[in-house]
């Protein structure tokens, strides 16, 4: 009851900010470099196919890039932007210390300079980027949307106050997707993401050791896994030991997260936190079984179109950076 009174009071938010940025998003279109740099995606895609055939493990981290640019300012490449003298950027804030992938951005954004310069924006290139890790890893591909311009401001302050954290519940993750014009359905299918890649024990750590109370471990995740945990991340301060977020396929994107989920082995708190709620415990127990991933396929390609399409900048907002860490 609580979290559908929660979801009731911040529709109003979640649609006053969608007729915001509807306008710009209805600008986005497949096809809007047709004329200016037709071969985008092509040039993207044979880059990425060398990048992801040399490491693997990078498909995880690039999709995350695209996420922690959408969830702070849209999807407007301010992830991208360095720190400068006496102002940290967001890629400098606490919960954006483990990104990866930045050159990888710059390298791809080198090729397309080079064919078309003054053209194609960070924001779209990182957007195609995301894309092509997870059809790289095995998963769907969907048509991307294009014409997004890149922003000019990057807060590390705005990252940390705006990004969903590892241990949140549901009414902040709810709440936190709402303001981003993305729903409970979108929560739980784009968590899915945590098919690929890997996590710093800090990140979940608070789950292992001195949980709460009367409780050393979260009594939410399976005793057998927390042990198991527990013999890769010593404790809460070991920065350098990863552990897969999809144990067993973390370079593949699959419906395996959901299975683990289901069995109280989500690797953070988030992921557990969607059993606590009736909505999306039911997703996650029905893709869980493995009969229906390509509802899982299909229902991830639209969430990540609409995440794609939060506060974009388009037309003559922002601007098209020759190099995706500075400023023109």
């Amino acid at each position: 009851m609580a979290i559908k009174s929660c979801l009731v009071l911040l529709l109003p938010l979640a649609l006053l900010l969608l007729a915001g940025s509807s306008p710009a998003a209805a600008q986005l279109e497949v096809g809007y470099y047709s004329k200016t740099c037709p071969n985008v995606e092509a040039i993207v895609r044979e880059e990425m196919e060398k990048i992801i055939s040399a490491a693997p493990s990078l498909a995880g981290p690039l999709l995350r890039l695209h996420f922690h640019d959408c969830f702070v300012r849209g999807c407007d490449a301010s992830v991208l932007l360095n720190s400068t003298e006496g102002h940290l950027a967001e890629r400098d804030a606490k919960p954006n210390k483990s990104l990866r992938g930045f050159g990888s951005v710059d390298r791809v954004k080198a090729k397309l300079e080079a064919a078309c310069p003054n053209t194609v924006s960070c924001a779209d290139v990182l957007t195609i980027m995301a894309r092509d890790a997870v059809v790289l890893a095995k998963g769907p591909f969907w048509p991307v949307a294009l014409g997004r311009k890149d922003g000019r401001v990057s807060s590390a302050t705005e990252a940390a106050d705006h990004l969903p954290p590892a241990f949140g519940d549901i009414p902040l993750l709810t709440k936190i997707f709402a303001a981003n014009g993305l729903d409970l359905k979108d929560l739980v299918v784009l968590s899915g993401a945590h098919t690929l890649g890997t996590a710093h024990c800090p990140s979940y750590a608070g789950r292992l050791y001195n949980f709460s109370g009367a409780y050393s471990a979260d009594p939410t995740l399976d005793s057998e896994y927390a042990d198991r945990l527990r013999t890769r991340c010593k404790s809460v301060d070991d920065t350098a030991m990863l552990s897969e977020m999809d144990p067993g396929s973390y370079k593949t994107f699959d419906t395996s997260y959901y299975r683990h989920v289901a069995k109280r082995r989500g690797l953070f708190q988030s992921d557990a936190a969607l059993l606590t709620d009736a909505t999306t415990r039911e997703y996650v127990q029905r893709i869980a079984t493995g009969k229906f991933d390509d509802v899982f396929f299909k229902d991830f390609g639209d969430s990540m179109v609409k995440m794609g399409s939060v506060g974009v900048l388009t037309g003559a907002e922002g601007e098209i950076r020759k190099k995706c860490y500075i400023i023109n």
